[in-house]
């Protein structure tokens, strides 16, 4: 059987602990007050500190009329994030700090400078070695190491607002000293901005006279080169051989078409003349002056024949001399259409051999421009360097012509400004006495309240004896008698060890009278437990695997905390090296929680609703190598609807087990009707012999159950506790 420590049998009584501070509040008080009033001493005599600050406002302070010509936005000073956080770093920087330090001749203060006027103390301390002495160190670095100290410089968050803080003893200085790095700051940047600004024009000037000269020389070769090869430019920028190969070649182009038409007129009018047609249609023929003319004399004759057709006979002299005429003008007309072909020939001929010389003057000027084209690449070669050169020369020229401007007129611009000056402090921020004595006081309440809780646990005041130790204390005044079947069971006797079960609870004084208890005989016996026909787990155990059982069933009346016995049994079963399962079918978990350390697992319940399987609900207990099947989680009136599976579940189970235990909790006969199978013990769990539990027995025997065992848990570790030699959740 396992002993437990006494650690395990005790648990912190709350009200003992806190009825601590009660007793004790006369102690914490004193000790509060005492504190605080060290505290309001210390802040009292502590020297005052005074802090002041300055504000700078990083922006651009060039304005449009001032802004250089050819600048924009992208040459403007980088006022980002990084930017001012760079700006910060500047101020703060050794080099303004020492010009401050100069400035105020900050050396012959005691504050920034130990070593100026040193305390008798010091001057001891040091001599004897228990200090460093400062005048090792530079009077230049101990003062800028207690400015550093002293100041802070940061950037306000989202914006280029960057404050200067200085706190110091003398409220003067502490407005003084950031007001005197705010202007060294703008001073240096100033500086900076001239060194700049003299540098440029000392470096453009010679990059301007050497620029000329390149310029020149670049200009005067591309001058040469034309002269030489002959590249004449004419209009539109091009050269002349160019030029003039583009207009020969529109002159060709309207001489062809000229050509052209010229041999379609006359073509037309021999067709008109060969055919014997009409003439009205040719255009060049209807324009000649004297075919008009002809034309109106011979409408003029033709209604005169008309005329006098109506009184006349057609071969009247008259008639017929008027027809006369008009065949003489017929003729006359196709003698001048004929000229007009002529004409029109002539016309064609003349165009012919103006296109024949067009087209030879035009190969003349493409080979000649063929020359001059790969001539003007070089050209334009020389003339993209002198029009580079020249436009560098016009570039730099602008810039020196600005900045001399600015050097002699001394207008450089700082991108920044301070926009809120310190000013003296009059009220000191170190040290705040009322918020240091408040603070002082409720810190040293809190920490004497913590005291005074210790000391009460240490000291073992605030514990008292944990649940269970109950069973230690009825197994201290039991007695062990021989086994009985539940048959024989009187409740005289059951009766009279129940009272001496309750008068060991409330007074454990009546161990020893019990103890020394004896028969007639007058022999000492040992103490014995409180039933009849009871037995231990070690004996439940040796029993279950003597007999080869493959199931036992627990049945526990007296509610969860009798389930300890199968929790119990199991272990003992799972050390002794055998494959042993715990299905607990109790309506609160009691069995497996103790195991699981918890109660969300999913069970048997979820396997009854079909919504797990047989490895989601076997989970391995945390404190030996025994298997648990918990309650789960699913609806339990859900699981019962699907009951008559459990037989089914029980027989499969003890295939894979050699032992499975069922605790089902308080229930009857009829309850563990469906578990019952072939090698199965009958178990009764108890804790203490009454009515609830000799009557559950002999319902239990009369139902078919004669082989009923009681079992109790009495004298073994409580469910859940590792047990040394088993495996720990840890």
């Amino acid at each position: 059987m396992s002993v437990q420590s006494a650690a395990a049998d005790v648990d912190v009584d709350l009200r003992q602990l806190f009825a601590s501070l009660a007793r004790n509040w006369l102690r914490i008080l004193v000790v509060a007050l005492v504190v605080t009033g060290l505290a309001l001493a210390l802040a009292w005599l502590a020297t005052p500190h005074y802090t002041a600050e300055t504000r700078l406002l990083i922006e651009t302070r060039e304005s449009v009329y001032t802004r250089p010509d050819g600048t924009n936005n992208d040459d403007r000073p980088i006022l980002d994030e990084e930017g001012v956080t760079s700006q910060v770093e500047v101020i703060s920087s050794t080099d303004i700090l020492k010009q401050v330090a100069q400035k105020l001749n900050l050396s012959r203060l005691a504050e920034f400078d130990e070593a100026a006027d040193m305390p008798v103390l010091s001057r001891l301390l040091v001599i004897a070695g228990l200090k460093s002495d400062p005048n090792e160190i530079p009077p230049e670095e101990r003062v800028l190491k207690t400015m550093r100290e002293k100041l802070n410089v940061y950037r306000v968050e989202k914006s280029r607002v960057i404050v200067i803080e200085f706190s110091s003893e003398n409220p003067r200085l502490a407005a003084e000293i950031p007001n005197a790095i705010a202007d060294a700051y703008i001073s240096v940047q100033g500086n900076a901005k001239t060194e700049s600004n003299s540098a440029a024009t000392d470096w453009l000037a010679p990059e301007i006279a050497d620029l000329s000269k390149r310029v020149k020389d670049a200009e005067g070769k591309v001058a040469s080169y034309r002269a030489q090869s002959d590249l004449l430019m004419g209009g539109n920028n091009s050269v002349l051989a160019t030029q003039q190969l583009s207009e020969l070649s529109s002159e060709l182009s309207r001489v062809r078409a000229n050509r052209a038409s010229a041999e379609a007129t006359a073509d037309g009018v021999r067709r008109a003349l060969q055919n014997g047609g009409s003439l009205d249609a040719v255009p060049e023929v209807l324009s000649s002056e004297l075919i008009q003319r002809l034309r109106e004399r011979q409408v003029e004759l033709k209604t005169n024949i008309a005329d006098l057709s109506t009184s006349l006979l057609d071969n009247h002299p008259r008639i017929r001399a008027l027809r006369s005429q008009l065949a003489d003008l017929d003729r006359q007309i196709r003698n001048e259409a004929e000229k007009i072909m002529r004409g029109l020939m002539t016309q064609a001929q003349t165009a012919q051999a103006r296109e024949n010389q067009l087209v030879a003057d035009v190969n003349t000027l493409k080979a000649a421009s063929a020359r001059a084209g790969d001539q003007q690449v070089e050209l334009d070669a020389l003339q993209r360097e002198a029009t580079a050169q020249r436009q560098l020369l016009e570039s730099y020229l602008t810039r020196y012509r600005e900045a001399s401007s600015r050097k002699d007129s001394n207008y450089l611009p700082v991108d920044a400004r301070v926009f809120s000056r310190a000013v003296a402090p009059s009220e000191p921020y170190f040290p705040k006495i009322l918020p240091i004595a408040g603070a002082a006081f409720v810190g040293s309440l809190l920490l004497m309240a913590i005291v005074t809780l210790l000391q009460e646990l240490f000291s073992g005041r605030a514990m008292r004896p944990a649940a269970g130790a109950r069973f230690e204390r009825i197994e201290q005044v039991a007695m062990p008698v021989a086994r009985q079947e539940p048959a024989d069971i009187e409740e005289g006797d059951i009766e009279e060890v129940e009272d001496r079960a309750a008068e060991a609870e409330a007074e454990p004084e009546a161990v020893a009278a019990v103890q020394a208890t004896a028969p007639a005989t007058g022999e000492v016996v040992e103490p014995a437990r409180p039933t009849l026909g009871e037995v231990e787990i070690d004996k439940a155990v040796e029993k279950l695997i003597s007999s080869g059982a493959a199931r036992a069933i627990f049945v526990s009346p007296e509610g969860d905390e009798a389930a300890a016995s199968a929790v119990l049994v199991a272990r003992e079963v799972s050390d002794a090296g055998l494959r042993v399962l715990l299905l607990d079918l109790t309506a609160s978990g009691a069995a497996s929680r103790p195991m699981l350390d918890s109660g969300l697992f999913p069970g048997i319940t979820n396997l009854l609703a079909s919504e797990a399987q047989f490895s989601d609900v076997i989970h391995p207990d945390l404190y030996s190598d025994c298997h648990v099947i918990p309650v789960g989680t699913a609806d339990p009136v859900r699981a019962m609807r699907a009951a008559d599976r459990l037989p089914i579940i029980m027989q499969s189970l003890t295939t894979a087990y050699d032992l499975v235990v069922v605790e089902c909790g308080p229930t009857d006969a009829q309850g563990i009707g469906r578990l019952v199978g072939e090698g199965t013990e009958v178990f009764l769990s108890m804790l203490e012999p009454d009515d609830e539990v000799t009557h559950a027995a002999v319902e239990l025997i009369e139902s078919g159950y004669p082989d009923l065992t009681l079992v109790t848990p009495v004298g073994h570790a409580t469910p859940g506790t590792p047990v040394p030699g088993r495996r720990s959740a840890a």
